[in-house]
């Protein structure tokens, strides 16, 4: 399983890669102060990601960082990313696996017992991984997301991790985005922390992709 090392050479790369990137001197004068604000933002997500959340008044506190999980491979590669590169010692890890609304509306649960055994069985794994990172599973009905936005809000989450898919052929043709593909940049441009999407790379390559609001298909070779 991956080591803390890779983890922490990824956030300086992509802290490094982003600080340049705001510094063009092109940007107009209000566009210069909207990238600083940003800068500020996603120094502090990188913080967190590190272990370093901290309140206003100077206590450290410990982070929340959620996984959106489903039956995909990709989704338990997501999961154990966040755990092994994201997730400290007194963390809360949040498994959120959100279904589609039944007809009787929406809530917490479903009537499928395939959602709650999922979120559990992958709950115990990453406990079983990681026994210093508490871990916590959500199984809740409703369109999917708004429902990560608003338990993102909600939960104050630190960090959201997305799995994402490798692009198929045809939209990389048309250049446009498959349905999963929109939903993990809606996440990445709309939620409110720090939002990581994370492809474990196939073909021998090894290692993972990770993209943020910043920058895209990062190798991360961990």
């Amino acid at each position: 399983m991956s080591g803390y090392g890779g983890g922490s050479s990824f956030l300086r790369q992509l802290s490094s890669s982003s600080s340049r990137r705001w510094g063009n001197n092109s940007y107009s004068n209000n566009n210069r102060r909207n990238r600083r604000s940003n800068n500020n933002n996603n120094s502090k997500g990188l913080r967190q990601m590190e272990g370093v959340n901290v309140s206003e008044s100077g206590v450290v506190l410990r982070k929340r960082v959620m996984v959106v999980i489903d039956h995909s491979p990709g989704a338990k590669h997501a999961a154990i990313w966040a755990l092994t590169h994201v997730a400290n010692k007194g963390d809360l890890l949040t498994l959120l696996h959100v279904v589609p609304p039944s007809n009787g509306g929406g809530g917490r649960g479903g009537g499928s017992s395939s959602p709650p055994q999922l979120a559990s069985s992958l709950g115990s794994l990453c406990k079983a991984c990681k026994p210093e990172v508490e871990v916590e599973a959500l199984v809740i009905q409703g369109p999917k997301l708004s429902t990560v936005l608003s338990q993102v809000k909600k939960l104050e989450a630190s960090v959201l991790v997305l799995s994402q898919k490798k692009p198929s052929s045809l939209s990389s043709l048309c250049m446009c985005l498959s349905g999963s593909e929109e939903f993990v940049e809606q996440c990445i441009n709309n939620a409110d922390c720090l939002t990581l999407a994370v492809r474990k790379q196939s073909g021998g390559l090894g290692g993972y992709l990770v993209s943020t609001r910043w920058q895209k298909n990062f190798w991360l070779l961990a």
